[in-house]
C-alpha cells in the first residue's frame, strides 16, 4: 500500500506532540513516553504493526550496541574521580596555576575538564566550596565565579562524550566518538569565552560575597578564607594532579590516535592495535582501570565496587531513553518519514544541520531535561539527514547544543545553581543561569552555521 508523505507527516507531528505530552502532563517516563511516541509515529505513518515492533527493537538494540557499554564505564569512572577528591584537585590546580584576577577563568576551565567524565550538578555541588573560598579572599561576587563555573561545566556536559548525552547522540548518528570528542571540545572553547565575559559582568550587577547566616546554602564546615581552603584541601590528601587527570586524558588520546590512524588509511598490525586500545569501549575501560588503582587503591574492595555501583544506577535511566530514542530512529527511517522529509528539507534554502539544533531547542524549550532534548532531536534528524550532503558529526553536535537554551525552572541545574549562591528572586535566578545559557546557546548557533560551511 503506497503510503502518502502527508501520511507519514501526519504520524511523525502526533508522536511527537504525543511524547511531549506524556512528558509533561503525565506520570509516564520518558522512556515509556518514547516508546509509545515510536508505536504512534509507526502506525499512524502507514507502518504495518508488526513492522514497527520490529524497527522498535532493532533501533533501540542498535543503538545501545554502539554506545552502551560506554556509558556504563563513563559513569563509574566520574563516580570514583567524584567520591575520590580527584575534581576539586583539577579545580585546584586551576586556581594555583592562573593565579590573581584570572579566577573566572580557572572556574571556567575546571568546570570544562571536570563535566567530562562527571555529571555537571553534581561537580557543582563538589566545587562550590572553591567559590565561597574565592569570593571571600578576592572580594568577587559569588554570582560571577559560580557563572562561570557553571557555564564551564555545561558547555562540556551539553558537547563532550564520555558525558552520556552527547555519548547517546554519537550512537544514534552512528558517528566517530574520537571526532564527536574533538568538535565537543572545540564548540565548548567560544561557549566558555562568552560565559566568563558574561560572569564578570553579572558578577559586578548582583555583588554578593558569601555570609555566615545559613542562607547561601553552604556546609557549614566551610572555610572563610582562601587560605585555609588551601589549608583544608591539603589537610585531606587529595589525590595527585597526575592520578586526577589521567583516568580523563589517557582514553582521550587513545581513541584521538584510533581517529587519526583511521583518517589517513593507515594500515598493518601496529595500526590494528592502535584501532583496539583506541575504540571507544577499550580506551574507557583502561581509564576506569587508572581511576580505580589510581584513586580507589586504599579504598576497601566492596566499598569500592558499592561507589562504582551508584554510577552504574545513574546510567540506567539514561541508556533506557537513549535506546528508545534510536527506536524512534529506526521507525522514521523504516516508514520513509526521514526521506520524505529529507526531500522536502533539501528544497529549501535552511542548512540541513540545524535541524537537529532547532528541534533540540524546541522540546528544551517545553519539558526542561537537556538529555531528553538531546535524544530526541537526533533521533528525529539522524534518519532525515542520513541521505544528505551534510557533515554528521556537526549534525550531532548540533542535537546536543541545541539543548542549551534558556534554562529555567524545569532544569534540575538551574535550582541547583540558584541555591547553591542563595539567589532567590525571579529576575535575578534568570540573570544568573537562564541568559548565560541561552547565551551559550547564540554562541553555538554562530559556530555551527561558521562550521557548517568550512567543513559541512
Amino acid at each position: 500500500m503506497e503510503v502518502s508523505g502527508a501520511q507519514m507527516i501526519l504520524g511523525l507531528v502526533i508522536g511527537v506532540f504525543l511524547l511531549i505530552v506524556l512528558v509533561l502532563k503525565t506520570k509516564i517516563h520518558a522512556f515509556l513516553a518514547l516508546l509509545i511516541s515510536a508505536s504512534v509515529t509507526g502506525i499512524i505513518g502507514g507502518m504495518p504493526a508488526p513492522d514497527v515492533v520490529t524497527a522498535i527493537t532493532q533501533g533501540f538494540g542498535n543503538t545501545l550496541s554502539t554506545i552502551g557499554i560506554v556509558i556504563g564505564l563513563g559513569v563509574m569512572m566520574g563516580r570514583i574521580l567524584e567520591v575520590s577528591g580527584a575534581a576539586e584537585r583539577m579545580a585546584y590546580a586551576f586556581i594555583k596555576w592562573l593565579g590573581k584576577k584570572k579566577e573566572e577563568w580557572a572556574m571556567a576551565l575546571a568546570g570544562y575538564i571536570v563535566s567530562i567524565p562527571i555529571f555537571v550538578d553534581s561537580a557543582f555541588v563538589i566545587l562550590m566550596p572553591l567559590i565561597k573560598a574565592l569570593s571571600t579572599k578576592t572580594g568577587k561576587s559569588v554570582v560571577g565565579l559560580g557563572v562561570a563555573l557553571g557555564v564551564g561545566l555545561a558547555a562540556t556536559h551539553h558537547a563532550v562524550p564520555p558525558t552520556p548525552g552527547p555519548l547517546g547522540v554519537a550512537g544514534i548518528f552512528n558517528v566517530d566518538v574520537g571526532l564527536m570528542l574533538l568538535w565537543g571540545l572545540i564548540f565548548a572553547g567560544p561557549i566558555i569565552v562568552v560565559g566568563v565575559y558574561y560572569a564578570k559582568w553579572i558578577g559586578k550587577r548582583i555583588y554578593q560575597l558569601p555570609t555566615e547566616d545559613g542562607l547561601d546554602y553552604h556546609r557549614p564546615d566551610m572555610p572563610s578564607t582562601l587560605d585555609e581552603y588551601y589549608e583544608l584541601q591539603e589537610s585531606k590528601n587529595l589525590p595527585s594532579l597526575a592520578r586526577s587527570v589521567a583516568p580523563i586524558v589517557i582514553p582521550i588520546m587513545l581513541i584521538f590516535a584510533n581517529t587519526t590512524v583511521g583518517a589517513l588509511g593507515l594500515e598493518g598490525t601496529a595500526v590494528e592495535y592502535i584501532q583496539f586500545f583506541g575504540s571507544p569501549v577499550i580506551a574507557v575501560a583502561i581509564g576506569l582501570i587508572f581511576a580505580i588503582y589510581g584513586l580507589f587503591g586504599k579504598i576497601k574492595q566492596a566499598e569500592a565496587i558499592e561507589r562504582m555501583e551508584e554510577g552504574i544506577k545513574t546510567a540506567g535511566i539514561i541508556l533506557l531513553v537513549t535506546g528508545a530514542g534510536g527506536a524512534l530512529g529506526e521507525v522514521l527511517r523504516v516508514s520513509g518519514s526521514g526521506d520524505y522529509i529529507a526531500e522536502q528539507i533539501a528544497a529549501t534554502a535552511l542548512p540541513p544541520v540545524l535541524l537537529p539544533f532547532f528541534i533540540a531547542t524546541i522540546v528544551r524549550l517545553i519539558q526542561g531535561s537537556g538529555t531528553v532534548s538531546m535524544i530526541t532531536a537526533a533521533s528525529i534528524s539522524a534518519p532525515i539527514l542520513v541521505g544528505m550532503d551534510v557533515n554528521m558529526v556537526l549534525a550531532a553536535q548540533a542535537a546536543t547544543l541545541g539543548a542549551m537554551i534558556f534554562s529555567y525552572f524545569n532544569d534540575s541545574l538551574f535550582w541547583v545553581v540558584n541555591r547553591m549562591m542563595g539567589i532567590k528572586n525571579v529576575k535575578e535566578q534568570m540573570l544568573v543561569w537562564s541568559v548565560p545559557t541561552t547565551l551559550a546557546w547564540g554562541t553555538a548557533l554562530v559556530m555551527l552555521i561558521v562550521a557548517n560551511i568550512f567543513v559541512g
